[in-house]
């Protein structure tokens, strides 16, 4: 009789199982992918970044070179002759303005710069004041006017008035100045600009320009 022998159970791996070649392919091109999104992002980025900092280079030079218009104040307006009945015939005028430079990097061409007198908004005279000039950035410029015989315009009935208001405390005029004027910021030069300054000004019995409307700063404004 022969004796069994019991077989012992051979583990067997189990059967590898190829790699999908549509898997292999799908993780390459995700991979592809992800790789591509962080270089575009990467490039985003710093392009975004130069171009801020471009605009902030921008905006600071924009601050420092914008043109800002002159500063117009009226410092001194007399008149002669208001005790006079006649004195519409002898009289004159002399105004005294100062035209500041505020930018710090910029200069101001006047090519021409023109003076009117106004009373109750009728011309009084006009005047030319300064031959074309250059003011240099933080400069005051003193600005002389008289107005006086042909360039007068004051007849017997407008003096009336003129003395009507002297009796009553004070004469009202304005003063025009009316400026040609150009920007400079280095080498560069803008166009013409027309600059307007309106002074308003408060004449006494004695026709000198009272205290509350000396050193006035005049509105300025472009057209």
């Amino acid at each position: 009789m022969h004796n069994k022998v019991d077989s012992l159970p051979v583990r067997s791996d189990p059967p590898t199982r190829p790699i999908s070649r549509h898997h292999s392919t799908s993780f390459v091109h995700r991979v592809k992918e992800s790789l591509t999104t962080r270089v575009s992002k990467v490039i985003c980025a710093i392009f975004l970044s130069l171009l801020l900092c471009l605009g902030i280079i921008f905006f600071i030079l924009w601050i420092s070179l914008r043109p800002h218009r002159p500063r117009v104040h009226i410092r001194g307006f007399s008149i002669s002759g208001l005790s006079q009945s006649d004195g519409f015939e002898t009289s004159h005028i002399s105004f005294k303005v100062t035209a500041h430079n505020p930018n710090t990097n910029v200069g101001v061409y006047y090519d021409s710069m023109q003076g009117s007198v106004y009373y109750k908004e009728k011309r009084v005279g006009s005047t030319k004041l300064t031959h074309p000039s250059y003011q240099g950035p933080k400069n005051t410029s003193w600005i002389d006017g008289a107005l006086r015989g042909s360039t007068m315009a004051v007849n017997k009935d407008r003096w009336m008035e003129i003395e009507r208001d002297r009796n009553q405390g004070k004469i009202v005029f304005r003063l025009e100045v009316v400026s040609v004027i150009r920007f400079k910021v280095y080498t560069w030069h803008s166009k013409s600009h027309k600059m307007y300054a309106n002074c308003y000004i408060e004449v006494g019995w004695d026709g000198m320009l009272l205290s509350g409307t000396k050193d006035k700063r005049c509105p300025v404004y472009f057209t």
